[in-house]
């Protein structure tokens, strides 16, 4: 028979796997009686966890929230991923949760075994973050807005546009969606009557929320696909369409899904729709792909690319004034020569 501490820990992983478990099943599990299952239910109560009990066919116990929060049971695989996800919470764009992450996973550290240490240790060593400072938004902000989302209520808030403008929306909320850098709202917006993204740290929820509505359906794609569509459609100044003359699953692997938006047109050719605020830039993305393409639009980008295609031919061009120097033994200018005639 297993010993009273280690017996009460089996019962509560047990109480974890499933809903609703009968005194007699559990019982059999952990080779007791059911009456030493009820004093252990008992005593799991008196350490903080809620654990109702019902009687009749479908009766048992199941384990429920209480107001405080009790010791808590993971297994390895379970503790890194706390462990993770905790380190990145303390450096991420939610504001107010850096100090309450770093406690946490102080407090995890001390009472994990030495082996998983080492593992959270490896991790942590051997990873350096790339990720872009994104705005912070404030964690009561976002609380808000999902309480918004969970119970169908209109969401009322001032708003801070790109303009520096403001104004204040009626919006009924659908998702919140978090790009790695940026938090966003996809709502319905009631003055409007369309969909509409909100970036969410430029949002200032007004108290108390608004009356209770029925969910629409949402836009298409979803609301995650909303926002990139959006993005990638009003954050340029230059909006691409091309077409590349591979297929999309080739594309798919050299580029992440935020630099552009691909469809498949057939086996052979998929199409790319981005953008950039500088044709330079672009370019040069497009030609990163390495991969035969036909830029649709703009018109400007195929300007720019004539441009460039007459820059790098003449640059390949080997003529009469390279041959002559050649033959006078000169030599063409380092990148110092280059600095000292450009006065950098």
């Amino acid at each position: 028979m297993l010993e009273t501490s280690v017996r009460l820990l089996r019962l509560l992983t047990l109480l974890q796997t499933r809903r609703t478990w009968s005194g007699a099943d559990l019982a059999t599990r952990l080779d007791v009686t059911t009456r030493t299952v009820r004093n252990d239910v008992e005593r799991l109560r008196q350490l903080g966890y809620q654990v109702h009990s019902s009687t009749g066919v479908t009766g048992g116990y199941q384990l429920g929230a209480g107001t405080a929060l009790p010791p808590l049971l993971l297994d390895d695989d379970e503790a890194i991923a706390v462990a993770v996800g905790l380190r990145a919470a303390a450096g991420g764009t939610v504001a107010g949760i850096e100090d309450p992450s770093l406690r946490a996973l102080t407090k995890l550290e001390q009472t994990l075994p030495t082996r998983l240490r080492h593992r959270i240790d490896a991790l942590r060593s051997a990873t350096e973050s790339a990720a872009g400072g994104g705005p912070t938004v404030d964690v009561d902000t976002l609380t808000v807005i999902a309480g918004a989302v969970r119970d169908h209520e209109l969401l009322r808030f001032d708003y801070l546009d790109r303009d520096g403008q403001t104004s204040t929306r009626r919006a009924e909320p659908h998702r919140l969606v978090y790009t790695g850098r940026r938090w966003y709202l996809v709502a319905w917006d009631t003055d409007r009557q369309d969909w509409r993204t909100f970036r969410a740290d430029r949002i200032s929820p007004r108290l108390p929320n608004g009356p209770r509505f029925t969910p629409r359906e949402p836009p298409e794609g979803g609301a995650a696909d909303h926002v990139m569509r959006g993005l990638r459609s009003l954050a340029w100044k230059y909006r691409a369409r091309v077409r590349l003359h591979v297929p999309a699953e080739v594309i798919a692997e050299r580029m992440p899904p935020e630099a552009g938006l691909l469809t498949v047109v057939d086996e052979r050719n998929c199409l790319l729709e981005t953008g950039s605020d500088l044709l330079h830039d672009l370019a040069g993305f497009l030609g990163h792909l390495d991969v035969p393409f036909t830029v649709l639009d703009p018109p400007e980008l195929r300007d720019h690319l004539r441009t460039l295609a007459d820059r790098y031919s003449a640059a390949a061009a080997e003529s009469q004034v390279d041959r002559r120097d050649a033959g006078r033994g000169g030599s063409a200018p380092t990148p110092r020569d280059i600095r000292d005639i450009d006065g950098a």
